[in-house]
């Protein structure tokens, strides 16, 4: 018969739940300290602050009476509302051109990717030194190469809008395209096989495969392409800068013109909360569906 070895190990108090205790409580209460510190200053008050300067209801009065306020609004819906859309389905039909195993494809995706590597305000400037005036690098080329005499973008309301929209999809469009491509590359290449095998190729394949695996996905980075999109301050601010005559404005730009040019930093705030009744919506229907959903590929 073997005998029993007894091991004797450090004994250490134990709370019911397993937690720690004693001088091992002490010291994740030391290292979690700071963090809290960290969220509440930079999270907590902030948010709490703005909702309190935001909160007065005469605010909101105010915001229904202006003009500006009520196409301000018209015009972040149809930024979102256009920009989104169109970048996605343009996504979604860019990355099955890149899924390939060519080698010249997959440069290309290198060189595609680049408007999402660069800095935005640079390339947004790029964008107004582009299209700003009669003489911007634009209407120039057309003059030189055709001879044709190009519209002064910023003075209408339509090529203004069209402008900020286009900038937008231009930069962000990459990312998109690389995260479809992503879904894309996690479809068991079996499904495809199989599908050839029966004779579904093409559009057939497309629709009974590629977009129901990928439809979860296509859902969850259109709510959240939405809600960066709405907090969007960049595009129209550096693009059109709200031209001709403040009439391209969204919230974000707005919110900042009321905040700092007319030092009213409450009807800023106001501006940008009055977006929350769309925004919280989107942002619980998110995480519902990627909490309880899920992507299922």
């Amino acid at each position: 018969m073997g005998r029993s070895v007894t091991i004797n190990r450090p004994w250490r108090p134990v709370w019911p739940g397993g937690g720690p205790r004693g001088s091992e409580f002490l010291w994740a209460i030391a290292f979690l300290v700071p963090y809290l510190g960290v969220f509440f200053a930079f999270v907590a008050y902030p948010v709490g602050f703005g909702l309190w300067m935001g909160g007065k209801p005469e605010l909101y009065a105010e915001l229904l009476d202006d003009q500006l306020y009520l196409r301000t609004l018209v015009n972040t819906l149809l930024f979102v509302g256009i920009g989104v859309n169109l970048k996605l389905f343009l996504a979604f039909l860019l990355s099955g051109y890149f899924d390939s195993q060519s080698r010249w494809i997959k440069a290309l995706l290198l060189l595609f990717m680049l408007p999402w590597a660069l800095p935005a305000i640079p390339a947004f400037l790029a964008w107004h030194w582009m299209l700003v005036g009669k003489w911007g690098f634009l209407n120039s080329l057309l003059d030189q190469l055709f001879d044709i005499e190009g519209p002064i973008w910023f003075n209408e309301y339509w090529l203004a809008l069209g402008a900020n929209i286009l900038a937008y999809i231009w930069k962000w469009l990459p990312f998109w395209t690389l995260i479809f491509l992503a879904g894309r590359m996690a479809i068991p290449r079996e499904l495809y096989e199989a599908a050839d095998v029966d004779g579904a190729t093409g559009v057939r394949r497309f629709a009974h495969i590629t977009f129901p695996l990928l439809s979860s996905l296509y859902l969850i980075s259109t709510l959240l392409a939405t809600v960066w999109m709405i907090g969007d301050f960049t595009t129209v601010y550096f693009v059109s800068g709200g031209a001709p005559a403040l009439t391209t404005e969204v919230l974000a730009t707005l919110g900042m013109h009321d905040a700092f040019d007319a030092g009213n930093p409450a009807l800023g705030v106001a501006v940008m909360m009055s977006a929350l009744p769309l925004l919280i919506p989107l942002v619980i229907l998110l995480m519902r569906k990627v909490y309880l959903g899920g992507v299922q590929l």
